[in-house]
């Protein structure tokens, strides 16, 4: 029980120190007059002005609160390198033992830096902080950290931490550990498709001598484009070409350092956005037709395609002797575009073309090993794929995928997606083939051909295939059987999915990635990674899958669509994702590319020096203890709290008042006898 006085005046504050002052006043004179009996008139005075404050006795009942210690367990990706696992939770144990020993300290535990949240590294403090919102700091003991020493949110100063108490950490691992990672110097965020990029890097050995010579592999979207030999501790570079538009991931790896910690910082990547300088596209319309405006609307309306159109006009056959310089058509280049500058151009279509003789053969010989080298080529047929001057009566021939029968098919149909159509990315859930007929329109006209090669993906009745996809070489070819799909666009029957159609099929033609028909992808949803494999096939085999940390698993993909199998499984570490299948090889980055967690990995004792030293604590290796932890101590006065061996607590003194208990002084019969008190001493004493 604490005993105390309080007071409650019975007139405004003000008024009673002037009243305070009136009654000193008083007192002095009286006291300077040396009247008979002043210090009993005095007294009598005082008391009078003391009744008027209130005075009252106070008793608290009061509950001692326990003293808080916080012991944060680092649970991160790098205390899974070595034993350091083992060693803490060694250490862990011990510990809790010893501070059980101490009945009024409340010990909170906390584990922190696990799981895909830590995205900017090892977060201890943060979580300090959160375990101890709710304490005051004066409760606050201290903080033992156990930790590996690689902690990226250490506060500047003691101040920032929010109590005055010791911090003591205590490390896991062993000193001299090794270890090679490589560092990113420079990492261009973006490259034109077909350009080349460079990457800066530089091996560092940690706990071996500089110097060393070693192997670096770089890949490219898991393929190996560069082997050379660095000296670790100086900057290198590498050029790497973008070959495709979207992430082109390249990989950066090391050769094992002999004895190193892990291999899991020994390689570094960096994404490079690849951006297409345009798409450039020449389009050669035989004659004018209701169809051609699809086209060259479909074209114009994409911002990357660089479209060149050219309508022919005025065939040789219809010379009639006007003067060149009163024509206002344009010459068709020839020689330009189908010899100089042919491999400008990452796509030619051919829309209702006939041989008129405006192209001599020896163009079309080059258009063939366009194809074959890598180029794409697309034909709308139509009447003129009949014709005594078909296209196909010239070298495109060897590269067409079907040859014309003489004959078409004049009658309307509904063009329908085939078995293969489902599996291929260029028709697969073609908005309206959902339904039987298609909820689409219906064209009137199909070419009869013979010898169909590579891929139908439409057909009409009877199996006349409407839309034939071939590979030629490193190149593509397309050939669209029906000049009608005109009436989809101009809304006929309700018209029809013609823009997804024929972006598809020009994309595809282009070599766009996420239309291969067989290919690997792994994609980050939320908090999912999401295996895609596109497949022709009726089955796929299975995905092992190599985690950052270079762990592996194998899933197995399950059908989601006709052609596409899928499989989903928790995102639970940060860093590059890796699966193959065998064949295919894909790549998926969750948060950073390459995570502070796994920048430096050997433990350290430095790192956490600064804040341990400002806060009067203690750094201590758990391989040099006995047991992995220094003796806990008890601490209630002076600011050392740290030995050799030992590590101290600032005990606090901090109680809660439960009960308090008030007796007024000059209240009732109390304070009247106290005033009559003082009257009658002072009386009493002038009576004399």
């Amino acid at each position: 029980m604490n005993l105390g006085l309080s007071f409650d005046p019975l007139i405004p504050l003000p008024w009673l120190i002037a009243v305070g002052g009136v009654a000193l006043l008083v007192a002095a004179l009286v006291l300077v007059a040396r009247a008979r009996g002043a210090v009993f008139r005095a007294l009598a005075i005082a008391l009078a002005v003391l009744a008027l404050a209130n005075p009252s006795l106070t008793s608290e009942e009061r509950e001692p609160l326990s003293t808080v210690v916080a012991v944060v367990v680092d649970k991160s990706a790098s205390q899974e390198f070595g034993d350091r696992t083992a060693m803490t939770e060694a250490a862990r144990a011990e510990l809790k033992q010893r501070l059980e020993r101490f009945p009024n300290a409340e010990v909170r535990w906390v584990e922190a830096g696990s799981g895909s949240g830590e995205v900017d590294g090892t977060r201890l403090f943060t979580a300090l902080s959160a375990a101890l919102a709710d304490v005051p700091p004066e409760r606050v003991a201290g903080a033992i950290f156990l930790t590996d020493g690689r902690v990226h949110d250490i506060p500047a100063t003691a101040a920032a931490l929010g109590f005055r108490a010791p911090v003591h950490a205590i490390i896991s691992g062993h000193p001299g550990e090794r270890d090679r990672r490589v560092a990113l110097t420079s990492t261009p965020r973006f490259g034109i498709v077909g350009q080349t990029q460079t990457v800066g890097y530089r091996v560092e050995d940690e706990g071996a001598p500089a110097g060393a010579r070693v192997g670096v592999t770089v890949r490219r979207d898991g393929e190996v484009v560069a082997r050379p030999i660095v000296t670790a501790g100086q900057p290198a570079e590498v050029n790497v070409e973008i070959t495709h538009a979207g992430p082109n991931i390249v990989e950066i790896e090391a050769a094992g350092l002999q004895g190193e910690l892990t291999l899991v910082n020994n390689r570094a990547a960096v994404s490079i956005d690849g951006v297409r300088d345009k798409l450039r596209v020449l389009l050669v319309s035989g004659e004018p037709h209701v169809g051609e405006r699809t086209w060259r609307n479909l074209l114009k309306s994409d911002a990357n395609v660089d479209l060149v159109h050219f309508t022919i006009l005025r065939p040789p056959e219809k010379q009639d002797g006007t003067p060149i310089n009163e024509l206002s058509l344009i010459a068709f280049p020839t020689r330009e575009l189908f010899q100089q500058k042919i491999k400008d151009f990452d796509l030619i279509i051919f829309d209702r073309y006939a041989q008129q003789g405006v192209l001599p053969m020896i163009y079309f010989d080059n258009i063939v090993r366009y194809v074959r080298e890598g180029g794409a080529v697309l034909v709308a047929a139509g009447a003129d794929y009949v014709s005594d001057g078909s296209i196909f009566q010239t070298p495109l021939e060897s590269i067409l995928p079907a040859e014309p029968t003489g004959k078409m098919t004049e009658q309307p149909y509904y063009a329908h997606i085939t078995d293969a159509g489902q599996r291929h990315p260029v028709t697969r859930a073609l908005p309206g083939s959902e339904s039987n007929p298609p909820h689409w329109s219906r064209f009137f006209r199909v070419i009869d051909t013979n010898g169909a090669k590579g891929t139908s993906v439409l057909e009409a009745p009877g199996n006349k295939p409407v839309l034939l996809l071939d590979r030629v070489g490193e190149g593509r070819v397309a050939l669209l059987l029906s000049d009608h799909i005109w009436l989809w666009a101009r809304g006929y029957e309700g018209g029809g999915p013609y823009i997804d159609l024929l972006r598809r099929l020009s994309h595809w033609l282009m070599k766009e990635p996420d239309l291969e028909e067989e290919r690997l992808r792994m994609v980050a949803r939320g908090g999912d990674i999401v295996i895609e494999r596109q497949t022709m096939g009726d089955a796929v085999n299975p995905v092992t899958v190599t985690t950052p940390t270079g762990q592996t698993r194998t899933m197995t993909l399950s059908a989601a669509e006709p052609g596409l199998f899928r499989a989903t499984f928790p995102a639970d570490t940060l860093g590059l994702w890796r699966a193959t299948d065998g064949t295919f090889t894909a790549l998926v980055n969750v948060g950073p590319l390459n995570p502070k967690e796994f920048a430096e990995v050997t433990s350290t004792t430095e790192t956490l020096k600064p804040i341990v030293t400002a806060t009067n604590g203690g750094v201590w290796r758990m391989a040099d203890l006995a047991g992995g932890v220094p003796r806990v101590v008890a601490v209630r006065s002076g600011e050392r709290y740290a030995g050799e061996d030992w590590m101290g607590l600032a005990m606090r003194e901090v109680s809660v008042v439960r009960g308090l208990g008030l007796f007024p002084l000059f209240a009732g019969l109390s304070g009247l006898l106290i005033l009559m008190a003082g009257i009658a001493a002072a009386w009493a004493r002038e009576g004399r």
